[in-house]
């Protein structure tokens, strides 16, 4: 059964870059489509960006465009978040979802998820 866990989370100042990793184990990523959510305190989930597993088609939310980069390292079995730009208000926890899928999907269809990282931007 497959299972995700976020790590690469921390404090980090605005403008500043931090790089998010999934590890999946279980089972191989090359099947499932991956999405990256966040949310913060008080707010609503947000998805953040996907990965279709049926090509190399990625999706970005308007608010991290630009700035974020989703990647797959396959011989590792794990997916990448790579953050630049920081901005106060990408603080949030941040979480990986995965599942056995051809494309991107919203939140309410992935079936497995990770625990979550905390990132924090302040000065």
């Amino acid at each position: 059964q497959l299972q995700l866990v976020e790590s690469g989370g921390g404090l980090v100042q605005p403008g500043g870059s931090l790089r998010l990793s999934c590890a999946a184990s279980g089972d191989t990523l090359d099947y499932y489509a991956i999405g990256w959510f966040r949310q913060a305190p008080g707010k609503e989930r947000e998805g953040v960006s996907c990965s279709a597993s049926s090509s190399d088609y990625t999706e970005y939310a308007d608010s991290v465009k630009g700035r974020f980069t989703i990647s797959r390292d396959k011989a590792e079995h794990r997916v990448y978040l790579q953050m630049h730009s920081l901005k106060p208000e990408d603080t949030a926890i941040y979480y990986c979802a995965a599942d056995y899928l051809y494309y991107c999907a919203g939140a309410e269809e992935y079936d497995y998820w990770g625990q979550g990282t905390q990132v924090t931007v302040s000065s």
